[in-house]
């Protein structure tokens, strides 16, 4: 590949070698484009899996199961396990990025999706409070906080072998491979809570079935892990060792430096995760449930809007590619903020009426802000840091945003429901974020299609 400097490069000072076109690396062929898509796609719908099951869990059973000596407020307590997990992200985002930067996206792939496995298995082998009393809610939240060390690693890893990999042109359509892990998760993990639920019976999945999804994991984990490593490294990678630039940055450097467009970054998916954990952090689910709509039904309408997720995702990243990555957030915020009432008054009336319909339609509008808002991520995050550093920022700032977005988004969108009285209400605080987060998207730069495979800043 030739480089030349680019326009924007300063005079004064060494000149940074630039690549003017985001041409296709020369050992890319089109098996591998498909084995990188493929296996960035399937690990991370793993790895979400093992994230989902435990979040639905949570809202059904880990109330009852850990925490039942908190009364009233059990369910709370269990939501805050979802919620203290995303403390643990940003360590992760730090020391998987460092690694991934140091010595290759590839490796991260194959550390976190281990870790999660592991952490994801023993939880369906832990006894309940019932059992060992205290020490059961202390090691769920361990365990759960490994599941947040690595999921905080593993999505920068994903996205961008993906988009470092991508053609000139479809930055997004790459990067949304790993995006469409996630909605694939949830679907993989609430078709097998729905098909439980519906062999066991409600007695017998609350005694003792909760736990098989949560061992099938091993299973799994063995696909992903056969499959990630047979993918060949980021050709980005392999150019910045080729030139001896691999990051040896320290991490208070990288916040230093890169501070200002982490913030905002962070800021840009705050309102994504905090809306979208409506849904998959279990909260309507849990909602409805607790309120008399069948369990059952409710999964079967989480399991469509998650298909419907995936889809918007995928089609929102291809538009990206065509009117840019900013263009397409601004829509999808405005779209959500318009949307947000009537999402939580169609909860409101499903649960008043008994209709589980009303529910349904709330859980599928959910899918489409969240597709123009998720879809575009990778490739934007990619194009918002330099090459050197790329997988250490994207990270953090993805771990950030989910901290601030949504780590207890369930937690306070039950508290505000017991407070208030009313899951309408709600709404006013997912606003609040969701403003924060479009306002934040007129702050930066779109660099759709500028050049990616480069070794300068911007």
């Amino acid at each position: 590949m030739s480089s030349t400097p680019h326009p924007s490069t300063p005079s004064a000072g060494p000149v940074e070698p630039d690549i003017y076109h985001d041409a296709d690396a020369p050992t890319t062929s089109p098996s591998e484009y498909r084995r990188v898509a493929m296996a960035t796609m399937i690990g991370t719908t793993i790895e979400w899996y093992d994230f989902f099951i435990y979040a639905n869990v949570a809202a059904l059973l880990f109330g009852k199961l850990f925490f039942s000596g908190l009364g009233e407020w059990r369910d709370l307590a269990a939501f805050a396990t979802l919620g203290v997990a995303f403390f643990f992200r940003p360590a992760g985002a730090l020391t998987m990025g460092w690694v991934g930067d140091r010595f290759g996206r590839r490796v991260v792939l194959v550390l976190t999706l281990g870790l999660m496995g592991v952490a994801t298995t023993l939880v369906g082998l832990l006894p309940t409070a019932d059992q060992i009393g205290i020490a059961a809610p202390i090691l769920l939240i361990v365990l759960r906080c490994l599941q947040g060390f690595s999921a905080g690693g593993e999505w920068g890893g994903a996205a961008m072998l993906a988009v470092e990999h991508a053609p000139h042109g479809q930055r997004g359509k790459f990067g949304a491979y790993p995006q469409i892990g996630v909605p694939l998760g949830m679907l993989l993990a609430t078709t097998f809570l729905t098909v439980l639920t519906m062999a066991l019976g409600k007695e017998q999945f609350d005694a003792w079935g909760w736990r098989i999804p949560f061992l099938f994991s091993v299973v799994l984990i063995v696909i992903g892990w056969w499959i990630r490593r047979r993918v060949a490294e980021s050709p980005v990678f392999e150019e910045l060792k080729e030139i001896k630039d691999v990051a040896t940055v320290k991490q208070g450097d990288l916040l230093h430096h890169n501070f200002k467009d982490i913030v905002i970054a962070a800021a840009s998916f705050m309102a994504n995760n905090a809306f979208g954990y409506m849904l998959v952090g279990g909260f309507i689910l849990g909602y409805a449930s607790k309120n008399g709509l069948p369990r059952s039904e409710v999964l079967m309408w989480a399991l469509v809007s998650a298909a419907l997720w995936a889809v918007t995702t995928m089609a929102c990243a291809m538009l990206s590619d065509r009117i840019g990555r900013t263009l397409t957030y601004k829509i999808g915020y405005v779209l959500m903020l318009v949307g947000m009432f009537p999402t939580f008054w169609l909860v409101h009336a499903g649960v008043e009426r008994g209709e589980v319909l009303l529910v349904g339609l709330a859980l599928l509008w959910i899918a489409i802000p969240e597709g123009f808002t998720y879809g575009p991520q990778s490739a934007m995050f990619a194009e918002m840091f330099p090459a050197r550093i790329r997988l250490s920022a994207v990270s953090l700032s993805y771990a950030i945003g989910a901290v601030f977005g949504g780590a207890f988004a369930p937690m306070i969108a039950e508290y505000i429901t017991i407070q208030l009285g009313g899951v309408v209400n709600v709404a006013w605080y997912l606003s609040a974020v969701t403003v924060i987060s479009l306002v934040s998207i007129f702050f930066i730069k779109d660099r759709t299609n500028k050049p990616l495979h480069t070794m300068s800043g911007h």
